[in-house]
């Protein structure tokens, strides 16, 4: 089992920052690709980074490409979002998700644990 849990979410105006950070525990992270998701309300939960387990490989929505970046840090087994020039459009509950497998993924059905989600609100 890898327990998740998200931290850094919160209120920020539009062309803001925020930092989110997900850390692991249970098995050994650095086997994991690792992913962040999202979900606004009303909506279906979507894609929105992932990285490989050695963080050689990252894959990123169109829709935040250029604004975030997805890093990890294995020997603190801890995974990041660094979201830069927010959008009201990217309000919504964050989650962080691991795949038993080396290479990230997209698709949502590939992840295997997946964190409570971390609420990030962004202001007009």
């Amino acid at each position: 089992q890898v327990q998740l849990v998200e931290s850094g979410g919160g209120l920020v105006q539009a062309g803001g920052s925020l930092r989110l950070s997900c850390a692991a525990s249970g098995r050994t992270f650095s086997n994991y690709a690792m992913g962040w998701f999202r979900q606004a309300t009303g909506k279906e939960r979507e894609f929105v980074a992932a990285i490989s387990w050695s963080g050689s490989s990252t894959i990123y929505a169109d829709s935040v490409k250029g604004r975030f970046t997805i890093s990890r840090d294995n020997a603190k087994n801890t995974v990041y979002l660094q979201m830069n020039s927010l959008k009201p459009e990217d309000t919504a509950v964050y989650y962080c998700t691991a795949r038993d497998r080396r290479w990230a993924s997209e698709e949502s059905s590939e992840y295997n644990y997946w964190g409570q989600g971390t609420q990030v609100t962004v202001s007009s």
